[in-house]
C-alpha cells in the first residue's frame, strides 16, 4: 500500500467519524426535543382538555416536529455515512480536518491536488509522483480522525438529563398526567 492510500484511508476514516459525530449530536437533539415535545403536549392536553382539532394539532404537530429532527440531524447523515446521498468529498474533509490542524491545511490540500494532476497525465508524471509520495508520507503521522472527539457530545447531555430527570419524576408521582394525556392525543374520540 502506497503512502497515498494510507492518507486517503486516513482522511476517509475522517469523514466516517464526522458523520457518526453528527450521529451522535443529532440522537441527543432527538433526545430532547422528543421528551419536551411529549411533555408539552401531554401536559397541554392533560390541563387543556381540548375538542378533536386542537388534539389533531398536537398529535400532528408533535410527530411532524419529531420526524423533521430525526430526519435531519440522524438519519441523513447516517445515510451519508454508508455513501447514500451527497457526502463531504475529500477536498471539504482536508478543509475540515485544516481547521483542526492548521500546520498541514494547505499542504493536505495540495497534496490531493498534485494527485489528481498525476490522474489525469498533466506534467512531469515522475516528478508529481514522487512529490506526492513525499507529502503523504509527512501527513499520514498527523492522526486527522482524532480531530473529532465523540466524548465532546457529553457537553450536550446537561441539557437532556433534566428533561429525562422531570419525564422520570413525571412518570413516578404524577403518571396520569402522561397516560390520560397521550391516550386523549392519540384517541380522538374521548
Amino acid at each position: 500500500m502506497s503512502s497515498f492510500d494510507r492518507l486517503i484511508e486516513q482522511i476517509d476514516a475522517f469523514i466516517r467519524k464526522f458523520y457518526k459525530n453528527q450521529m451522535v449530536k443529532g440522537l441527543i437533539l432527538f433526545t430532547g426535543v422528543f421528551l419536551f415535545t411529549f411533555l408539552l403536549t401531554t401536559t397541554l392536553e392533560y390541563f387543556g382538555r381540548f375538542g378533536h382539532v386542537t388534539r389533531a394539532v398536537l398529535f400532528f404537530g408533535f410527530i411532524g416536529v419529531n420526524l423533521i429532527i430525526l430526519t435531519k440531524y440522524f438519519v441523513i447523515p447516517l445515510l451519508k455515512l454508508y455513501s447514500f446521498g451527497s457526502r463531504i468529498d475529500r477536498f471539504q474533509a482536508s478543509d475540515i480536518i485544516g481547521s483542526f490542524f492548521p500546520n498541514i491545511s494547505d499542504r493536505l490540500k495540495n497534496t490531493l491536488q498534485l494527485q489528481d494532476s498525476l490522474d489525469a497525465q498533466e506534467g512531469n508524471i515522475e516528478l508529481l509522483r514522487a512529490s506526492v509520495s513525499q507529502r503523504a508520507n509527512a501527513l499520514s503521522v498527523v492522526p486527522f480522525a482524532s480531530a473529532i472527539d465523540l466524548k465532546e457530545n457529553r457537553r450536550y447531555a446537561k441539557y437532556v438529563i433534566p428533561l429525562i430527570l422531570l419525564f422520570v419524576l413525571i412518570a413516578f408521582f404524577a403518571p396520569s398526567l402522561i397516560t390520560q394525556g397521550t391516550e386523549r392525543c392519540i384517541v380522538t374520540g374521548k
